[in-house]
C-alpha cells in the first residue's frame, strides 16, 4: 500500500546537491491500471523496476518488481507517451519522514514536485509540511506522473 502526499515546492532546500540523489527515466505502458518502468542511476549503478499502481490519489496499492536491462529493454518498446527524466533527491525532515524531491528535466524542465510516503492514513493526515514546500496537490491527478507522460491528459 502507498499512502503519500504530493506537493508543489516553494523554494528549493539549501545544499540541494549535498543529497542522496539518482537520475531516473520514467515511462509507462498503461496507465489504467498504471504500468510503469524506470531506470534508476545511481553512483555509477543503474537499476531497472516494472511497477504496477491501482487507482487512487493519496492512497493506492503498488507492486515493484525489479527487472534485468534485458527485461527492461524489450518493454520499453511497449512505452506510451513522453518519458519522463528527473533527478530525485532524498531530503531527511524532522519528524523522521524523508522528502522525494522531483527536479524534473527535459519537456518538463522547471517543474517540482514533493512527495512524502506515510505508514499509515492517520500519519498523512497529521503531517506538517516545512515552509520549503508549496501546494498541496495530493487530490489533483494533474500531477501524477503517468498523467504528465501522456502530455497532462488522463
Amino acid at each position: 500500500m502507498e499512502i503519500e502526499r504530493k506537493f508543489l515546492v516553494k523554494q528549493l532546500p539549501e545544499n540541494l546537491e549535498s543529497y542522496s540523489h539518482s537520475r531516473m527515466t520514467q515511462s509507462y505502458i498503461s496507465r489504467s491500471p498504471v504500468i510503469r518502468l524506470r531506470k534508476i542511476e545511481k553512483e555509477n549503478q543503474t537499476s531497472y523496476v516494472l511497477t504496477i499502481k491501482s487507482g487512487g490519489l493519496a492512497i493506492r496499492q503498488e507492486f515493484e518488481l525489479p527487472l534485468q536491462e534485458a527485461d527492461y529493454a524489450r518493454l520499453f518498446q511497449k512505452v506510451e507517451g513522453r518519458v519522463l527524466q528527473k533527478v530525485r533527491y532524498l531530503i531527511p525532515l524532522e519528524d523522521g519522514y524523508t522528502a522525494e524531491l522531483d527536479r524534473f528535466e527535459g519537456e518538463l524542465e522547471g517543474l517540482l514536485l514533493v512527495e512524502v510516503e506515510f505508514p499509515s492514513v492517520e500519519a498523512m493526515d497529521l503531517f506538517e509540511a516545512p515552509d520549503w514546500f508549496g501546494e498541496d496537490v495530493s487530490a489533483s491527478a494533474q500531477y501524477h506522473n503517468s498523467v504528465l507522460s501522456n502530455g497532462g491528459n488522463d
